[in-house]
């Protein structure tokens, strides 16, 4: 695929599909073809400064690559490779809608998108106007991306996956067709004289040609030789991001069921004698329902513990729907109890972004002196959080102990993401990304 992807003669070549297949480094080796020509320059965007200097990173694969070619890296104002001929690969970022309006009066040669589904589809279109060249090379575009239903990215390369079933049409892959931009609307043809003798008033050089490029971890052998675990993380990922990331599914998307079933799970009668960590964590909600609202969020505590034998169970929830000091009572309370029937239990308080999120999880570890407690930052959205936890909860690698609550828990969990309420869907993400290290910011006890 990294070969078919390379030898595509097309203006735009996004090339997706599952993680691992070797997409990035591809994009890396693009450029190279033109290192003897000092005039030609690349510049490849990621959404983020972050997403090009992290560990790991394109820049960071690139060092790999480039010094064995005599080239010289600079990291201010930008990334920049220069090689000896002169020829450089810049690497941005696109953080805002507006930051293309850095680029206004630039022309770039070529043009590459890491993780197309990440920029917005005005962004894109923009620096479509910019790809233009002065040496000597036809411009053209390169783009790569994993799948995202909602994105623009899936209806603009619709032709190239089944509609029914998500998946990319294997005989379409690097199929070339032609597009034009009419009115703001993209429309397709086989040809480029099919679509100016539909629209007179464009020309041929209009006329862009396009192809998609499908490749999954089984592409590149390379990888699974080097890191064979790699093709079971991606088997351990829940059903979305595994549908999405493995096997390179267009039309997935989060709906309810698909991330947690009560037949996936064990109820016991009794707590194991094996459990090493115990967690209660908190989502708080701060009213109680009035004529105004009458169906207010609930503070939901979710008691979780990690065995021994490598699973996790969850022992307890309490739930309601309060005002903020019958909040804090309830908080109080459950500490009090969980000391007293399971030991050593860390109440963990969320601490929502600012300073007054800060002020309110430090004022509940205050109030919490003489018990385990800590404060995790929420941060990502929330299926992102639930995520870690609902891939154990999919390969049956959760116990929950037989309650009351039961019924009322299993309700919302298969619900999510789509039901109103998800308080007791967060307690249990937090509780378990802070149980297993994830997302624990702080790691300290008062």
């Amino acid at each position: 695929m990294q070969e078919q992807f390379l030898s595509s003669p097309a203006d735009i070549v996004i090339y997706g599909g599952s993680a691992g297949g070797g997409k990035s480094y591809a994009i890396l080796l693009e450029p190279l073809r033109h290192m003897s020509n000092g005039e030609f320059g690349a510049v490849m965007f990621r959404r983020s400064m972050t997403s090009i200097t992290a560990e790991g990173s394109l820049f960071d694969t690139s060092k790999q690559i480039y010094p064995l070619l005599g080239a010289r890296a600079v990291q201010k104002p930008r990334v920049q490779w220069t090689f000896p001929s002169g020829m450089r690969i810049t690497m941005a970022h696109l953080q805002y809608d507006d930051t293309v309006l850095d680029w206004h009066g630039t022309q770039i040669p070529l043009i590459i998108f890491d993780e197309l589904c990440e920029f917005s589809r005005h962004q894109f279109f923009y620096m479509l106007s910019r790809n233009r060249s002065p040496c000597g090379v036809a411009p053209y575009i390169r783009a790569t991306c994993n799948p995202e239903a909602d994105s623009w990215v899936a209806s603009f390369i619709s032709w190239w996956w089944d509609q029914d079933t998500g998946y990319a049409i294997k005989e379409r892959s690097g199929v070339i067709r032609y597009m034009l931009r009419v009115d703001d609307a993209i429309v397709w043809g086989d040809t480029p004289q099919e679509l100016v003798e539909k629209y007179p008033s464009f020309e041929v050089t209009d006329v862009k040609s396009v192809t998609f490029i499908s490749a999954s971890i089984n592409d590149n052998q390379e990888l699974l030789k080097r890191n064979p675990q790699y093709l079971s993380n991606l088997k351990a990922l829940p059903t979305v991001e595994r549908e999405r990331l493995l096997y390179g599914n267009w039309k997935i998307k989060p709906a309810s069921g698909l991330y947690f079933k009560r037949t996936d799970v064990n109820v016991i009668n009794a707590i194991p004698a094996d459990v090493v960590k115990w967690v209660r964590r908190w989502d708080f909600g701060a009213s109680e329902p009035s004529e105004a609202y009458p169906d207010p969020d609930y503070t939901a505590g979710v008691l979780m513990g990690k065995r021994e034998c490598g699973r996790y169970i969850v022992a307890d929830v309490k739930k309601g729907q309060l005002k903020a000091s019958a909040v804090r009572q309830l908080v109080a309370n459950t500490a009090a109890q969980d000391k007293q029937k399971y030991g050593n239990v860390t109440t963990v308080v969320p601490q929502d972004p600012g300073q007054a999120g800060k002020e309110q999880a430090d004022s509940y570890r205050v109030m919490l002196q003489g018990y385990t407690s800590d404060k995790q930052m929420e941060s990502n959205d929330k299926i992102t959080r639930a995520e870690p936890f609902a891939s154990q909860w999919q390969v049956g690698n959760v116990d929950i102990l037989a309650g009351e609550w039961n019924d009322e828990y299993f309700a919302e969990l298969e619900s999510f993401p789509e039901a109103k309420h998800d308080d007791q869907v967060d307690g249990s993400s937090g509780g378990f990304n802070y149980i297993t290290g994830d997302n624990n910011d702080w790691g300290i006890s008062m």
